[in-house]
């Protein structure tokens, strides 16, 4: 594949890195991370005034159409400035699944909004023990009109702020998406502090009515939604991991550089110096494996193989170049006065989001033998 991006792409990303730069300045996320919950409602805004929230969504709705690979260049620049917004579960995992799988009324109500930042859609895959959202143990109930959902989520980002929440449910033989309102009757949302210090919430749904307008697809619609929905967001972690590890990368660069010891920048010591190296060979590995998963998903072609590699790469990155960079800091890398430790809690949290490197890891060598041991006997 060509790894090169598109001259839209670099307009977007180049216009995503002066909005977020604006908005990121370390005492307004300092003042951020004091709130409750870690949604910056006006750099959303600026995020939506400059047409950035609809790249992923079609003009129909308000969107500019670019595709998923667009909107994973946004993902990166938000994980280099670690802006406290929900690009991944709202543009990704809820609004790239409702362009796809929904149908055009429910595209028509929801994603102009979403489009121009007046409306917030979260989404829930993850539950305890399980973060296949094609195979949840929340269960739903058809009545007449619509369905009953019973069933908890956690780690749901937005949750207070969102006029739905996008989850899977199943029926005993068949799998549904639905369109939760977080404040129907039945639904508890509990405080969930997470490696980011940011707080998520526990959705506990106990026969939650949802209307059938509420209802995105069932069957092996919604299971092809849902495996739409985990790989996007497993590829999204990905480039928003790109963007940490490279902003972690050029902060111990820049600190090495000036950091002297025995009249000497340690930089210039070989073993600091072979860390550093290490670290930009891990961004730029994962970087072009995020590329090619990207595209493929862009392209509608096969990519789950190319996904899992993706977040293998993402958290073995995040963990080694967190590492280097605090190895290379010394004490000065946990003060909460400099950035390097917000860097390093969110690297922490996306290394284990939909999955730890060695739990893919496991899946893909599953998947292999299943391919080709059979072919060997």
């Amino acid at each position: 594949m060509n790894f090169t991006i598109s001259e839209e792409q670099q307009s977007a990303q180049q216009l995503a890195q002066q909005i977020l730069s604006d908005f990121t300045e370390v005492d307004k996320l300092k003042a951020m991370e004091q709130q409750q919950q870690s949604f910056d409602a006006d750099l959303w805004q600026a995020l939506a005034k400059a047409g950035l929230l609809g790249l992923d969504i079609a003009e129909e709705q308000g969107g500019t159409g670019l595709g998923f690979s667009s909107l994973t260049t946004l993902c990166e620049e938000v994980g280099r400035t670690v802006a406290p917004v929900p690009v991944i579960p709202v543009l990704v995992s809820a609004a790239g699944t409702l362009r796809r799988f929904a149908s055009d009324s429910q595209k028509d109500q929801w994603l102009p909004g979403v489009a121009s930042g007046t409306t917030v859609i979260g989404a829930a895959l993850e539950e305890y023990n399980n973060d296949d959202p094609t195979a949840p143990s929340c269960s739903a109930q058809k009545m007449e009109g619509g369905y009953a959902i019973s069933g908890t989520k956690i780690c749901v980002s937005a949750a207070t702020s969102a006029n739905r929440i996008l989850l899977s449910a199943h029926t005993g033989d068949e799998l549904i998406v639905a369109l939760i309102d977080p404040r129907a009757a039945g639904i508890t949302l509990n405080p969930q502090l997470v490696s980011t210090g940011e707080t998520r919430h526990e959705l506990v749904m106990a026969k939650v009515q949802v209307p059938t307008e509420d209802i995105v697809a069932t069957g092996s619609e919604a299971l092809a939604a849902m495996d739409w929905a985990h790989l996007a967001t497993r590829t999204a972690l990905a480039a928003m991991a790109v963007g940490l590890c490279d902003k972690m990368m050029r902060i111990t660069g820049q600190y090495t550089s000036e950091r002297e010891q025995f009249g000497r920048p340690i930089a210039t010591f070989q073993a600091v110096s072979h860390r550093v190296a290490d670290c930009y060979i891990d961004v730029e590995c994962l970087r072009l494996v995020t590329q090619q998963a990207a595209s493929l998903i862009d392209e509608g072609r096969p990519a789950k193989d190319a996904v899992q590699i993706a977040k293998i790469w993402c958290g073995n990155a995040a963990h080694r170049v967190s590492q280097a960079a605090q190895h290379c800091h010394g004490g000065t890398g946990v003060d909460r006065d400099y950035p390097l430790f917000r860097y390093c809690q969110w690297a922490r949290q996306i290394e284990l989001t939909s999955g730890s490197s060695a739990q893919i890891t496991g899946e893909l060598g599953q998947a292999i033998c299943a391919e080709y041991l059979p072919k060997v006997g």
